[in-house]
């Protein structure tokens, strides 16, 4: 066992609780968003139209969680040192970077579909709209946001097979860092 595995088994080399359940947070947020993004055309227009709601509280709450997740890893956040260096540690910064920037996207594509098409939520409150209703604007924010959202999604499970191999494969107990 080299000294970088042993610092692995050291309560120093997990990230902060905060850090932790903003991770897992963010983790549950976007899987549901991309579930109900993914399935909610399946179901009857009333139960679509409370679905769709629901993808939308859902992702105003991933807005606020996102940026309160940046600013307490900028601000508060612990570093820690790479378990491998070199091209491995440049893919892992440019995936978690990658994250960040299509999270961002998806929300800001998002905001702009609910806004664009004034969307009602549960059928009380309405978002307030942007702009004058142009049904090609509207389809291309849409399929855009959905691009983002797939492809945020692969990039996601790329990092999650990642952490797997490295947890299962280098045995080098990365998963700990992250855990609850």
């Amino acid at each position: 066992m080299t000294a970088t595995e042993e610092h692995l088994f050291d309560d120093v080399a997990r990230y902060d609780p905060i850090t932790i359940w903003l991770h897992w947070i963010t983790v549950a947020l976007v899987l549901v968003l991309w579930v109900l993004g993914q399935t909610a055309d399946w179901f009857p227009r009333a139960d679509r139209a409370a679905m769709w709601s629901v993808h939308v509280v859902v992702g105003a709450i991933l807005l606020v969680v996102l940026p309160t997740r940046v600013l307490w890893r900028m601000r508060f956040g612990r570093s820690l040192p790479p378990v491998r260096g070199g091209l491995q540690h440049f893919i892992a910064k440019l995936t978690h970077g990658s994250l960040y920037l299509l999270l961002a996207l998806v929300l800001l594509l998002g905001t702009l579909d609910a806004s664009y098409r004034g969307a009602t939520l549960f059928g009380t409150w309405s978002v307030p709209q942007f702009g004058t209703h142009n049904p090609a604007t509207l389809r291309a924010i849409q399929a855009w946001h959905g691009i983002a959202a797939n492809t945020t999604v692969v990039v996601a499970a790329l990092h999650a097979a990642a952490a797997l191999v490295h947890q299962y494969g280098f045995r080098d107990r990365l998963l700990t860092r992250m855990k609850p």
